[in-house]
């Protein structure tokens, strides 16, 4: 069993803006961390992060350093998640994966709370009864994009079933981490004071453009991001048939992705009834009110955890269609709590195994 009070929980990647993240929203949230493990590369040992009120040295990440860690954190890159999540899994720990690497495993359960939790300890239970007590396992958490649209596409298909969903996206340059912060910033002071703009995380300008392109392109014609959105929504969903189209798009905005969503149901469900609905279901935030241009903003809702839906309306070329605009802070809930959450799940499932005990 494990010693709730005494719980080693490690960040891998703690240096990275996930990383740095994943840190702040466990102090945010309280998790009860008795001892917090910073990992990232050697170049990063002994750099500082914040946790909370306390500064914690980084340490070098090594398969030693895993030992004893209780629940792992990942946010490091799909190779190195590649060769430490398992290591770690085997040392007992539960993985918490940020990275692609595992989301598309058969066995790995690809998770976001609000839709599909109840994955998280089905795995944890499954694992104790082949190897022990203190079986460690991997959960893999969905790509920033695909969260916050399976969040509200969930309670759609519950209600009236979804029979086509086409998403365009409008990704901050966060999706691409620090150096796409900086990218942006830098091309925007070189635009200002008529320099040449630097380009390194881009394949094009982002500074007062929009890209059609995240990651590389695939032999289908789509990006793998975009491709991530449609296999990850229909893991997620449980609907392996669910025919889905995405693009995806990276536009100059610091923090928070946007989304187009239109989706056609089976059944007819009014924009009203839709409106009530997601009002009431978990982890969404309905701000529509276009009459006093209300709607979500990605300038506004950085640092939040909640997923803002907007723009609902009746796509009137389809017998059951509407349309939405869909906003999250993609390191928040597109990453950093969407992992944290399931850490919590783990957590209370952990609870309630020691009281039964």
């Amino acid at each position: 069993m494990r010693d709730l009070n005494n719980l080693t929980v490690a960040v891998v990647g703690a240096t990275g803006a996930v990383g740095r993240e994943m840190l702040s929203t466990l102090a945010e949230r309280a998790f009860p961390v008795k001892n917090l493990l910073a990992l990232a590369s050697s170049r990063s040992a002994g750099e500082s992060v914040e946790f909370g009120d306390t500064s914690v040295t980084v340490q070098e990440l090594t398969a030693a350093a895993l030992n004893g860690v209780d629940i792992a954190l990942f946010s490091a890159g799909g190779s190195v998640s590649a060769e430490f999540g398992p290591i770690a899994a085997e040392a007992g720990a539960v993985v918490i994966d940020n990275s692609s690497h595992f989301r598309m495993h058969e066995h790995v359960p690809l998770v976001v709370p609000e839709v599909n939790g109840q994955e998280v300890v089905a795995a944890l239970q499954k694992r104790v009864q082949q190897i022990g007590p203190r079986a460690g396992a991997i959960i893999a958490n969905p790509n920033c994009s695909t969260i916050q649209l399976v969040v509200v596409l969930k309670p759609l298909l519950d209600s009236a079933g979804l029979k086509r969903v086409v998403v365009s996206t409008y990704q901050s340059v966060s999706g691409a981490g620090q150096k796409g912060i900086e990218e942006l910033w830098e091309q925007t002071l070189a635009v200002f004071n008529q320099q040449e703009m630097p380009k390194n995380v881009f394949p094009h300008p982002i500074a007062f453009n929009v890209l059609p392109q995240i990651d590389s392109f695939t032999d289908n014609g789509y990006t793998k991001e975009e491709m991530k959105v449609i296999n990850e929504s229909r893991k997620i969903l449980a609907q392996p048939d669910l025919k889905i189209t995405a693009t995806a798009v990276r536009v100059p905005v610091f923090s928070c992705h946007a989304e187009s969503v239109n989706v056609e149901t089976a059944r007819p469900l009014s924009p009203e009834d839709a409106r009530e609905l997601l009002m009431r279901s978990p982890g969404i935030i309905v701000l529509d009110n276009p009459g006093e241009m209300e709607y979500p903003l990605s300038s506004e809702l950085a640092g939040t955890d909640a997923t803002f839906v907007g723009r609902l309306r009746r796509d009137e070329s389809v017998e059951n269609g509407l349309n939405m605009w869909v906003v999250a802070d993609n390191l928040r809930k597109g990453a950093a709590l969407n992992a944290v959450q399931i850490a919590e799940i783990v957590l209370d499932h952990w609870g309630r195994e020691s009281r039964s005990h």
